[in-house]
């Protein structure tokens, strides 16, 4: 059996960790994995010659992108600009390989490439958290997921941001060539073969700022004063002086969530802060943030994807 050609897209002004992720899982001969096949790496760009990389310094790109016509699995690795629409060249191209029957990968921004091509209408997918608004605005039809490190959806695979492209690279592997063979090449790397939780743990974790509509806004206030006491969304409703009914309704309305959900949010968000600030035992951080222990660890893996102590192993100041 022949190699499986992967072919990785390159651009000016790309940073050099994703690309060089790509490289090392795939263009480095591992003949001590005495596996039936492995891969052949090009690189491509949409003009090729010499591209600049972050950092100052360029790469010569040899291939253009008649190469995804031939390659088995395409990957992305980034977007040029997350704010400026994708070359029409590359959206093509993609269209054609992934409809040939290609598995076609994207890393970090790379999703916004995938996107514009129409490879993730109506596919779970995910990009850096940081993009993961701009991607669900600007491609509603795609349901956006920042919680995880990667989405496979069989022939479309989305990764997350920067490292997280180890994670997109091993999990390839592991599909291609099993478990075993995956952690071996992960431990020639000197990474881990599979990472604990998604990125919600990376996330940065701003307050949600309260929207200008008054009750609203005044209800949100008095939560966020308040998170330490076990507040109900009746108290809320008062606070609002509306009816539980709608208060429900006009804060969905505002903020895209119902209240209980948002206020769990706050909590889990507060208690994330206090945990890379100190050392307090956990049921403590619990109590300050108005939930009980085993309510803040539940709630804590359900936003963050990780518990309160992995959390504090990896981020405590």
């Amino acid at each position: 059996m022949g190699p499986h050609r992967i072919a990785c897209l390159a651009f000016d002004g790309m940073p050099p960790f994703e690309l060089a992720t790509v490289a090392e899982a795939f263009a480095v001969p591992r003949p001590e994995l005495d596996v039936e096949w492995w891969y052949r790496f090009e690189l491509c760009a949409e003009v090729p010659g010499p591209h600049r990389i972050v950092g100052g310094f360029d790469i010569v790109v040899h291939h253009g992108l008649d190469r995804l016509r031939y390659a088995d699995t395409v990957v992305v690795p980034a977007v040029a600009d997350v704010r400026r629409p994708v070359s029409p060249a590359v959206v093509h191209a993609l269209r054609e390989a992934h409809g040939r029957g290609a598995r076609v990968v994207s890393i970090c921004s790379g999703a916004f490439a995938l996107a514009a091509a129409g490879l993730l209408d109506g596919k779970e997918a995910t990009t850096h958290w940081r993009h993961a608004r701009l991607l669900r605005e600007r491609h509603p039809q795609v349901k956006v997921n920042a919680s995880v490190l990667y989405v496979d959806d069989g022939s479309v695979v989305t990764g997350a941001g920067t490292a997280a492209g180890i994670d997109v690279c091993l999990h390839l592997i592991r599909s291609d060539h099993g478990a075993d063979v995956a952690t071996r090449v992960a431990r020639r790397m000197v990474v881990a073969s599979h990472r604990e939780g998604g990125q919600a743990q990376f996330a940065e974790h701003p307050v949600d700022e309260a929207p200008s509509d008054d009750p609203i806004s005044s209800a949100m206030r008095y939560a966020l004063d308040n998170l330490h006491r076990r507040l109900t969304v009746d108290e809320l409703a008062g606070v609002a002086h509306l009816s539980v009914r709608q208060f429900e309704r006009r804060f969905a309305d505002a903020v895209g969530s119902p209240p209980g959900r948002w206020l769990i949010r706050q909590r889990v968000r507060a208690g994330a802060g206090l945990l890379e600030a100190g050392d307090q035992p956990i049921d403590k951080v619990a109590d300050r943030v108005g939930l009980t222990g085993a309510g803040f660890r539940h709630h804590f893996r359900d936003v963050i994807g990780v518990s309160p102590s992995a959390y504090r192993r990896q981020f405590r100041h």
